[in-house]
Formats: C-alpha cells, structure tokens, sequence
C-alpha cells in the first residue's frame, strides 16, 4: 500500500533570541559544544557497532562458542547485558551524561543504527569502510527540542525554545515556501519529525523536516502524460493529441552559457586583482557568477517540473512516463559538453518528487 504522507526538508535561519550579546555568545558556544560532542559520540557509536558486527573476526572464536547480539536475558547465547540499541546509548550518555541534551543522543543513535544495519552487508564484504563524521556535522533533534512555537507578530518571525535556548526564525527574501509551511506547523496541519541543526560560518540553520499528506486530485492512471527531455526542449510533453514544450534551446542553454563567459573572464581576471586581504577577495566575483549559474539553474528547473505537473494534473494523467531516458543519460555521458549543460539529473530528481507529491506514478523508460 502506498504511503499516504510526504517528508519535505527546508532550511531556515535561526537567530539566538536574547537581548545581549554577552547572552548570545554564550548561547552559540553552547551550541558548539554540543555539535562537538554529537560529532565524538556519532564515531564511538559506528565504532561499537562494527566492533559487535565483526566480534567473531576479530577474536577468532572456536566453533564451540556461541553468540548472539542480543540481550542475555531473551536468549541463553546472548552477549549482551541489554538491547543492541540500548547498548550504544548507554554508552555515549554515560560519557557526555549533562554536557548535551540526551534527545540528540537518542536521535542520533537511532539513525546510525538505521544506517549501519542498511549497510551491513557490505562491511561484512569489505566493500565499504565506516563513516567518518566530521566535526562541522549537523547534530539531530525531534520535536521534543522545539518548545513554545508560535508566530511573533511584533517581531514578524516564528518564535520558538530550541531545548533552552531561545531562537526565532529569518526566512530571508523567498520566504513564501517556508512561510507557509512554518504557519501549517503552527497551525499543526503538518508535522515535524526529525530535524538537524546545522552551524556554518557563525550561522544557525535549522534543516527542518516536514511531514504532510499527499496531494488529492482527481487522476485517472489509465491516462498516459509521454515526456521527452532533449537538447532542443528541455521538456515536451504529450497527453492524447494534447502537446506542450516547456522551454527552448536559447532560453535556457544560451542563457546559461552567457553566465559561463563571464565567470572565465572572471577567472582571467583574477590574476591581475589587487594583492593583500587573501584569496576570498580575489576571487569574490568569480563566486558571485558561480551562484548566478546555480540559482539561475535550479530556478528554470524547477518552473519546467512545476509546469509539467501541473499540465498533467490538468488532464489527469495519473501516469507520467519519461520516454527514451536511459539512452540520452548514456549519450550526455560520453559528451562532456551535453553532461555539463543540460542538468538531465536534477531535473529528474524535480520530476520525481513533484510526481510523488501529487501522487502521479512516474515510470522512467
């Protein structure tokens, strides 16, 4: 049975919500300390649970010795003095017990586990190594750590205690998305589940998960949307004798070439810039081109994937099947021009979560 939610991630700025700051500096190193510590529990804890998986490996144990990692109390060949997941939690909360809140220890131990037991086989086979979190890693939370969320009329922001800390939100220019969503949460049409906050470069970014349910229109799936991604028209696309192109050649392609010319005059550029004060100077508008092309993409891609659904939801194609796919992917592989330019991945990836979200089954030929 197909599920009938969907997980949609954001991310919003936070800013620490106290009135000095001799107040948020003290707020803000306590948010360090804590990503330093999920940083050293995330490695002790995928370090145990190799350890436990590799156990016999290691210690070469006889064949008359017999193991399970279990709890010695459900099985007479248990290990274990509690449950394997219990085990790793003890573990880190024991060493960081009062530094952090012990929700994030939860959180994380549940996802590494999660992944350590998808990945399982290939430890076992040596096809891959344990992860290696990093000390910038965004440490994780759920809606235990978000406290007294509401809207601020009198500061325009979404005010809320994150643990104790007060914060509240900055949506920036294109807020409309995340606006919405944050009042469907407050409201509490949507919900929350288990987010991370992320620190990068003095700033706070709340990496927010949003749990809502499907779109409902009326689809009809013995009706078939045929769509075409090429060089010509990013998209075109057929229903019955219906046609649409989203997009064209020069207005997408050239455009973004254009954006490439400036970045190499840039480049040419920067080697004559005045010296002193490092290399983010130099090359600050060399960065500024390489934004433009990024956003200028991801913004025309997501209008033609916008476009295409709705031209689909319209008609009520409940069916979208994107034709000939796999041979233009191995063709844009072996031209190094076409795989550069033409971004066929991420419009996929648009594609398919558009079509999941308004519950249109997408078939890639």
């Amino acid at each position: 049975m197909a599920t009938e939610t969907l997980r949609l991630t954001r991310k919003i700025q936070l800013l620490i919500d106290l009135p000095t700051l001799k107040e948020r500096k003290e707020a803000m190193e306590k948010l360090y300390l804590w990503r330093n510590r999920c940083y050293r529990a995330a490695n002790l804890i995928i370090s145990h649970l190799y350890v436990q998986e590799m156990i016999e490996e290691f210690f070469y144990l006889s064949e008359g010795i017999k193991y399970k990692l279990v709890d010695e109390k459900k099985d007479e060949n248990g290990m274990l003095n509690r449950s394997r997941i219990n085990c790793t939690y003890r573990m880190v909360s024991d060493r960081f017990k009062g530094e952090m809140p012990t929700n994030i220890l939860t959180n994380l131990n549940s996802i590494i586990l999660s992944s350590f037991k998808k990945n399982r086989q290939e430890y076992w086979n040596g096809e891959r190594s344990i992860n290696n979190f990093r000390r910038t890693m965004a440490f994780p939370f759920d809606v235990e750590g978000v406290c007294g969320l509401k809207y601020n009329e009198e500061k325009k922001a979404f005010c809320f205690n994150f643990f104790s800390i007060p914060v509240k939100t900055y949506l920036g220019k294109d807020f409309n998305d995340k606006w919405q969503l944050m009042h469907q949460l407050v409201n509490g049409k949507i919900k929350l589940r288990t987010s991370h906050i992320q620190l990068k470069n003095g700033k706070i970014f709340l990496l927010a998960v949003f749990e809502y349910e499907k779109e409902k229109h009326c689809l009809k799936p013995d009706v078939i949307a045929e769509a075409r991604l090429s060089l010509e028209f990013p998209i075109a696309v057929k229903i019955g004798k219906t046609k649409l192109t989203l997009g064209t050649r020069e207005e997408f392609l050239y455009r973004r070439l254009a954006i490439q010319a400036a970045q190499k005059r840039a480049i040419e550029g920067v080697k004559y810039a005045r010296s002193g004060k490092g290399q983010k100077r130099k090359t600050k508008a060399l960065t500024t081109f390489r934004e433009k092309e990024r956003n200028y993409v991801h913004h025309h891609l997501h209008i033609y994937s916008r476009k295409l659904i709705d031209f689909c939801i319209k008609h009520q194609a409940g069916t979208l099947v994107l034709l000939d796919q796999e041979k233009k992917i191995e063709i844009a592989k072996e031209e190094a021009f076409v795989l550069r330019n033409w971004s066929y991945y991420e419009l996929m990836t648009k594609i398919k979560y558009k079509a999941e979200k308004a519950d249109i089954e997408l078939i890639i030929d």
